[in-house]
């Protein structure tokens, strides 16, 4: 990408150079960066293809692709993605949140509904909230919700309170440093986490996108897999108001396991859902 191109060349150029470096979705990520760094969407090069990119936009263009091709995630260069139709800013301390995640959302949305039409509120806490998404997004979802985001980086929090003030949603979020339930104090309707889940051993295979960029602590779950979910089935029930529920998401081939923990701590599975790819990801409890 040398010289000075039109918009649709130098997209052509995008797509192209993430090709020959292995990204499954070039097509896409061009099109992510190319808006990014110049401002210009996809209706733009449909419309205006032969619309010439300035140096700065082409020298931009040219960083982030190069970013891109050493296995940097498209979203962590743009900044931000979108989770649950809700646009979430992101920091080199928070995982980037993806559609399986949605999953999650999906199984407890009727529940936490269901509580705040019936008592007037619904009180959620989100274990390792990291950006805040899956609280901001039941925020955005139940008028009458309120949430507590716990996480044990600052700097997730920080992220985590940015977004809740850029959504609208702040007066009903609170963000909290805490390991686990170790700071905190009363009662939830709802308690939801996507915790750490990947084996130790299991973490140096990842892809890079993933296992270079996201942070460590929040994928591994220690040698099985298995730390996070022992720990809140183990300590949740205190935390955890009358006709409560607790939503985890789970890896592949862990609903077993994570089912018996939460079984040897008294709680009993009332739903599970699977994620796009039929694999099962999210499973609820009740006590």
């Amino acid at each position: 990408m040398t010289g000075s191109a039109s918009l649709q060349d130098a997209y052509d150029d995008a797509v192209a150079h993430l090709s020959r470096a292995g990204s499954p979705t070039p097509d896409l990520d061009a099109t992510l960066l190319v808006e990014h760094t110049t401002g210009m969407t996809a209706l733009d090069r449909l419309t205006q293809p032969d619309k010439p990119l300035n140096p700065r936009q082409h020298q931009a263009l040219r960083t982030a692709i190069a970013r891109r091709m050493s296995h940097e995630p498209v979203h962590r260069i743009i900044g931000w993605r979108e989770f649950y139709g809700l646009p979430l800013s992101l920091n080199p301390h928070t995982l980037v949140p993806r559609p399986d995640t949605e999953t999650l959302i999906d199984l407890v949305l009727p529940f936490a509904r269901h509580r705040a039409g019936e008592t007037g509120s619904c009180r959620v806490l989100d274990l390792g909230t990291g950006s805040g998404a899956i609280a901001l997004a039941i925020l955005n979802e139940v008028p009458k919700a309120v949430a507590t985001g716990t996480d044990v980086s600052a700097e997730a929090l920080e992220m985590a309170t940015r977004n809740a003030q850029g959504l609208g949603l702040s007066e009903r979020f609170t963000a909290l440093r805490s390991d686990w339930f170790s700071a905190l104090s009363g009662q939830f309707d709802l308690i939801v986490s996507n915790p750490p889940y990947i084996p130790t051993a299991v973490i140096p295979t990842l892809d890079p996108d993933v296992r270079d960029h996201d942070p460590l602590a929040a994928l591994d779950g220690g040698s099985d897999g298995l730390n996070a979910y022992g720990l809140i089935a183990a300590r949740a029930l205190p935390h955890l108001a009358d006709g409560g529920r607790i939503a985890v998401e789970i890896g592949k081939g862990q609903r077993s396991a994570v089912a018996g923990l939460f079984a040897a701590a008294g709680m009993q599975v009332a739903a599970s859902a699977q994620d796009l790819n039929g694999l099962e990801r999210a499973i609820l409890f009740s006590y």
